[in-house]
């Protein structure tokens, strides 16, 4: 278990530019609106009921635990770590003729792309993200940090900052400001798990960093998520970086899209599932 959020991390939610997140805009609108009719004690009729919320459906669920890029990468790797190079790229071949999942079988998410270094090998690895220089980082050019949660920033599947976390987080924002801090999960604000936000919200207040909407899991996904939460435009994505501890969904994202990837060690192998821990440790 993590420590405590750092005081430090905590107004990066408040100050990052952009509208607030449409869960926490009807909470707001519902506690306003029950405020308002306490208070009158004229008015009649029960108090206003804010909207339902929308449940996820079991495809919905089922669907978060299968991420399929992750997989078909996992899969290469265990091929090529067990010396049947040659057999991966047959039965890939075989696989290609019958199937095209555009997500799996992309030319554009492959361990390596148009012969160039391998996705899956980040430009820094670093013991955790509090050895990282977020100055530097910024007289080098680049803008903002992308971070992933879990075994990253905080234990995994807590939401509290371990100390290496919040320093990290406290480093960057006074790089960039706290617009230029942002976190992307597989779960939360992921549109499939977390459709109306709810999640990302939650983690927003627990964590203070603000949560990053978008359609796809990591590594899948183009670059229109990241440009549209950090206001730029998606030619510009570059000139982040991304932090993340999994080799075949953090760093194969970053590298795809073309920014700076630094992997920390993980913090702990409790808790992750088998696969993970056989690429990460």
């Amino acid at each position: 278990m993590g420590a405590p959020a750092s005081p430090t991390a905590a107004p990066l939610l408040r100050a990052a530019a952009g509208p607030a997140p449409v869960a926490t805009v009807r909470r707001r609108s519902a506690r306003l609106a029950q405020a308002s009719a306490g208070g009158d004690s004229s008015s009649s009729g029960p108090p206003p009921v804010p909207p339902p919320r929308r449940r996820r459906s079991l495809i919905a669920k089922l669907g978060q635990s299968f991420n399929p890029t992750g997989i078909a990468l996992f899969g290469r790797v265990l091929l090529v770590r067990e010396g049947w190079r040659e057999r991966e790229r047959e039965r890939w071949k075989q696989v290609r003729a019958h199937l095209n999942p555009p997500l799996i079988l992309s030319p554009s998410i492959s361990l390596h792309q148009g012969g160039s270094a391998p996705l899956a090998l980040p430009h820094l690895s670093v013991p955790d993200v509090a050895a990282l220089d977020w100055a530097a980082l910024k007289a080098a050019g680049f803008t903002g940090a992308v971070f992933d949660k879990d075994n990253t920033l905080t234990a995994p599947y807590s939401s509290r900052l371990t100390p290496a976390g919040a320093a990290a987080v406290a480093g960057a924002a006074a790089a960039w400001g706290p617009a230029g801090v942002a976190l992307l999960s597989n779960s939360a604000g992921l549109a499939q798990y977390d459709p109306d936000g709810d999640e990302a919200a939650a983690l927003e207040d627990a964590l203070g960093v603000p949560v990053i909407r978008h359609a796809t899991k990591k590594p899948g996904g183009s670059a229109d998520a990241l440009a549209a939460h950090f206001r730029i435009p998606p030619a510009s994505v570059h000139t982040l970086v991304m932090v993340g501890d999994r080799y075949l969904t953090d760093v194969v994202y970053g590298n795809r899209l073309g920014l700076l990837t630094v992997r920390p060690d993980p913090i702990t192998a409790t808790g992750e599932p088998r696969a993970v821990r056989l690429v990460s440790f």
